[in-house]
Formats: structure tokens, C-alpha cells, sequence
């Protein structure tokens, strides 16, 4: 008998009605991938030469987050394999730059899916590009196939290090005698390709594809379809997975938002030991996702942007509201005056709050006065826990714990 202990009341209280969790996951490959069928397809015809080892066209894919770029690549890489299972003809590798953002970083990862024997590993650390780059070529050349490489969430890297890691990828045909490289990059920012050199931009961008947003339809098909697999009949109130998709459609039509939303309903109706999921569960969940959401961008906000942000709050709680960028100003000299931090520019205070509105953290709109010029008005936006989140930041300690020195009165 296992020894109490402190999960045991909720392990107890705990009521399971997922059959299988990793269904939701938006990891998940799924044996069907309803309404990307054409986009399947799409790819499979560009993709299809390799399995008679004829290089296929480098392809762009581009589409806003949570339209079924990344499964639609996966499921093609999990259906090649099976096309080729002793990988002979052609080789499925596959990298997420968000994850792995280096250029060392991508090469060390592509080169351990890529060779084989355990004595040619790339090590982790210690090797130069150079150095990677030439042993890569020649074990690649050695087994004359083609390899299609999938860098996913491409323009992560280069953000971060520019074009050097895709000027590699996409020249290194130029070496080969024997097998080919064939580059699929996923982004979902279209005008990521306008900041390539042109020679990489016409290489890399050879044929695009667009993944275009789902419609609440679709998102409900998609739900449905993870549904009946992950739930027993019944489990869902029937006006949940409609639920879900509406509120996903809003964000721009993201399957990924929809499926968080349901597992997460889900994972909130077990721990209060429902058996059933509702749409009470979903607005939970929903409240709870876009509060996680904003405490993340709050963590990595600069002591100067949450020094801002405070002087909004602070212009809101004395009831000033919309306030204009010289309000705030005023107020966050204040602040920096306190706690010893030195103050910028009202010109780049008014920076920082156009960053925090391009957040959803705070609301700016610029206002016109004609001859007078112009300011911005700024509303607060943001939920009362991250507002006790900025004002117990330890940053601000001494602001809240400094009183204003009493004035003496002199007869």
C-alpha cells in the first residue's frame, strides 16, 4: 500500500475523464488533419522526386502561428519514412530554430540526426563552423541520397544571427556530387524573406506556400476529431468544443490556442472532480491561459519598461485615466527619483509605451491637438493580478516604503 502523502488528497479527489492526454497536445501527429488536405498535398507533390533521389525544390511555408504548419510537416516527414522506411532514397530532418536558435546550435542538431555512427558525433561544444560544416558535407556526399531538412520557425535565427547558417544551407548543393539538399523553411512572418541577402532569398524561397487561418468551422472539425478519441461519449456538454473554437477564431483562427483551451478545460474539470466538461471550465481556462500568457511578458519586461508601466497604474489608481505620455513621464520621474534609477527621456519613455501597447498590456492611441501637436492617451489593460504582480516587483521595495517627508508649519 502506497505511504500517504501530500498528493494524496488530490490524486483522491482527482476525477479522470481524458482517456488519452496526449491526444490534446497540439504535438500530437493526428492519422487525419482535417482541412489541410490541399496544403498536404501541396507539399507531397514538391517532395515526392525524393524517394527516386531527384532533389525537390527548396519551399517557403508562411502562415500565422497555430494554422498546421508544423503537423502538416511532421505528418509528411511520418508518412516518407514509411514511403521509405530504410531511409535509402531520401533522409526526413527536422529542427525548431526557436528552440535551437545558434547556427552551431542547428548544425549539431541536424548532424546527430543525421549520422549514424556513434564515433562521428559532432560534440556539443569545441568545433568551429568551418570544421562542421566540412564534416557534414562529406558524410552527407558519402550516402548519396537526398536529405530534406525542415527548419522550423526559421526566422528565429536569423533575428538572432543573421543569414550565415542559410547561405551554408542553401549552397552546400554547389559541393555535392552525390546527394542533395533539399530546404523547407516554416515562418510565420511573411516579410521575413525581405531581409535575406538575394541570392539566399530566390535560393531559399524557390516555392512558397501559404497556410491561411482557420475559420470557426474548421477549428470545430479539428476539435471534434481530437474529441472522440480523447473523451467517452458525453463527457464534453455539447456547447464546449463550439466554445473553444469561437473564442480561438477570435485569435486569428489558432488551432493550437483551440486545443490548449480544451485540454486545459479538461485538466480543470478532473481536478475538481466533474465528470463533465463545460463551457464554465473553458471560460476558466481561458482566463487562466491569457493570464499566463501576460505574466510571461512580464517577467521579461526591462526594470525601465515595468518602471513605465507602474507609473500607468499608478496615473490609473488616482483616477487619471486615459492619461497622456507627459502624465506618465511625470510619474515615472517620481518613481526614479525614489529608487535611485536614472530616468530617461520623455521621448523614450513614449517608446516604451508604444511597446507595451504592441504587448496588450496597455492601451495608447495617439491624439492630435492640431498647432499643440500631439501625445498619445493611455488606458490600462491589464488584470488586477498582474498589476500586484508590477507592484511587488522588488524593484520597487523602496518606492512603496518611502513616505514623503512632513511638511512643519512655522508661526
Amino acid at each position: 500500500m502506497t505511504e500517504s502523502n501530500i498528493f494524496t488528497q488530490y490524486m483522491q479527489k482527482r476525477n479522470v475523464i481524458v482517456k488519452d492526454k496526449k491526444i490534446l497536445q497540439s504535438s500530437y501527429i493526428p492519422e487525419n488533419l482535417p482541412h489541410r488536405m490541399d496544403k498536404i498535398n501541396e507539399v507531397v507533390e514538391i517532395v515526392a522526386p525524393s524517394l527516386n533521389k531527384d532533389k525537390p525544390s527548396n519551399i517557403l511555408i508562411i502562415g500565422k502561428t497555430g494554422t498546421g504548419k508544423t503537423a502538416v510537416m511532421n505528418y509528411i516527414g511520418k508518412e516518407l519514412r514509411k514511403a521509405d522506411p530504410n531511409q535509402d532514397n531520401c533522409a526526413f530532418i527536422y529542427v525548431n530554430c526557436e528552440v535551437v536558435d545558434t547556427p552551431y546550435g542547428i548544425l549539431y542538431n541536424m548532424s546527430n540526426q543525421i549520422i549514424e555512427e556513434p564515433n562521428m558525433k559532432i560534440p556539443f561544444t569545441g568545433w568551429s563552423l568551418d570544421r562542421i560544416f566540412s564534416e557534414l558535407t562529406k558524410y552527407i556526399d558519402a550516402h548519396d541520397k537526398i536529405y530534406i531538412i525542415v527548419l522550423d520557425e526559421i526566422d528565429r535565427s536569423f533575428q538572432k544571427n543573421g543569414d550565415d547558417i542559410f547561405y551554408f544551407l542553401t549552397t552546400i548543393n554547389e559541393v555535392l556530387k552525390y546527394s542533395k539538399v533539399s530546404i523547407i523553411g516554416i515562418t510565420n512572418n511573411a516579410k521575413f524573406t525581405e531581409f535575406l541577402s538575394p541570392k539566399i532569398k530566390s535560393r531559399l524561397g524557390e516555392e512558397k506556400i501559404i497556410f491561411p487561418p482557420y475559420n470557426v468551422v474548421q477549428l470545430q472539425d479539428i476539435l471534434y476529431e481530437r474529441a472522440k478519441f480523447a473523451f467517452d461519449e458525453g463527457v464534453l456538454e455539447p456547447d464546449v468544443v463550439p466554445y473553444c473554437a469561437a473564442l480561438s477564431a477570435q485569435e486569428m483562427g489558432d488551432a493550437r490556442k483551440a486545443l490548449d483551451l480544451l485540454r486545459i478545460s479538461a485538466d480543470i474539470a478532473e481536478r475538481n472532480g466533474d465528470k463533465k466538461v463545460t463551457s464554465a471550465h473553458v471560460r476558466y481556462a481561458k482566463n487562466k491561459i491569457e493570464l499566463d500568457a501576460v505574466s510571461e511578458i512580464i517577467k521579461t519586461l526591462t526594470i525601465q519598461s515595468k518602471t513605465v508601466l507602474l507609473s500607468v497604474i499608478l496615473n490609473k489608481e488616482d483616477d487619471n485615466e486615459p492619461m497622456t505620455t507627459g502624465d506618465v513621464f511625470t510619474k515615472y520621474k517620481y518613481i526614479c527619483d525614489i529608487i535611485g534609477q536614472s530616468a530617461l527621456t520623455q521621448r523614450r519613455v513614449a517608446g516604451l509605451i508604444s511597446e507595451l501597447d504592441m504587448l496588450g498590456i496597455v492601451h495608447a492611441r495617439v491624439k492630435s491637438f492640431g498647432r499643440a501637436g500631439r501625445t498619445k492617451e493611455i488606458e490600462l489593460s491589464t488584470p488586477k493580478e498582474i498589476v500586484n504582480m508590477i507592484k511587488g516587483d522588488d524593484a520597487f521595495i523602496d518606492f512603496f516604503a518611502y513616505k514623503p517627508p512632513t511638511q512643519t508649519t512655522i508661526c
